[in-house]
């Protein structure tokens, strides 16, 4: 099945700051891994800016207005605690979104079934009106909205297994039943939301993890909630929010995965894509803050995904 990679200079000059969690060099991380004779044969493709139309299908005007015409005095702009802008960051993460939204344009063309988003900034915890936990634009739920306007999908599924429940993807979709999210997170932890009885229109399905939840847990939760609920929906397209942070490795969070767990997910959803989808699926970069966890995890994920 035909893969492609879509990264993005820009997506390395987005800089939070000294010390900040969400650096540079976790996306060098992530290319050095794909950098490998194993991923030679995968098409690379320089990812396109996503559009204004594009975003204002899930983000507020004054959102997508605000981040794009941020001014920097002193080289960063802080939109929150957790959340910094520099001079690169609009562009990075328009490249981000523009990244999703050009996969499943090929996805759907028969062009290249699948797809890893080699981006950066995250996006899954940005809100239809609020850039939050390190997240800008939220480019998966950009990809989602751009499938159903441009293609006229009905039936479009976001699988998010990063540790932190992806709050911004749940909010922009809570009301759409056309969009599935489902999440295995830990909980509790940041942002706090995710709990089994958040369940939208009946299209948000959430697989909470206790703190020190290995690989048992997780495939469980997967086989038991997750995978079932993608099968029950038949999706056209899968879109998975890759974050690598539930890995054991990981510093901010206290999940026990490795890379073996997600190459295993990644497969059982190519199986299921494969299944109701025509193959498609479209995967992007989330969070992942062990820098040997995301070469690792970064392999096994798209060795899975061009299986």
């Amino acid at each position: 099945m035909s893969v492609a990679i879509y990264t993005h200079p820009v997506c390395l000059a987005h800089d939070p700051g000294p010390g900040h969690p969400e650096s540079p060099s976790r996306l060098a991380a992530v290319l050095e891994a794909l950098d490998d004779e194993r991923f030679a044969s995968l098409a690379r493709i320089e990812a396109p800016a996503a559009t204004r139309e594009q975003l204002v299908r899930v983000h507020a005007r004054e959102l997508v207005d605000a981040l794009l015409g941020a001014k920097f005095a002193e080289g960063w702009r802080r939109i929150d605690a957790d959340t910094v802008m520099s001079p690169a960051s609009a562009e990075a993460a328009l490249r981000a979104a523009g990244a999703v939204c050009a996969a499943i344009d090929a996805a759907i063309a028969g062009v290249h079934a699948r797809a890893f988003c080699a981006v950066r900034p995250p996006g899954h915890h940005a809100t239809h009106d609020t850039a939050m936990g390190f997240c800008l634009f939220n480019s998966v739920a950009v990809g989602a909205a751009h499938a159903i306007a441009a293609h006229g999908l009905s039936r479009v599924a976001v699988v998010d297994f990063d540790v932190h429940h992806g709050n911004g993807t749940q909010d922009i979709f809570w009301s759409d039943p056309r969009v599935l999210y489902v999440s295995s997170h830990q909980w509790p932890l940041y942002p706090g939301t995710g709990a089994r009885g958040e369940t939208g229109a009946g299209n948000v399905v959430n697989a909470p993890l206790r703190p020190g939840s290995g690989s048992s847990e997780f495939r469980a939760a997967c086989e038991e909630i997750v995978l079932p609920a993608v099968d029950r929906f038949a999706p056209e397209v899968v879109l998975i929010s890759a974050g690598f942070d539930a890995h054991r490795l990981d510093p901010l969070a206290n999940l026990e995965l490795d890379a073996d767990d997600y190459a295993w997910i990644t497969t059982r959803l190519v199986a299921l894509a494969a299944k109701h989808a025509s193959g498609r699926v479209v995967s992007s970069l989330e969070g992942g803050y062990s820098l040997t966890a995301l070469r690792e995890s970064t392999a096994a994920h798209v060795a899975a995904l061009a299986a």
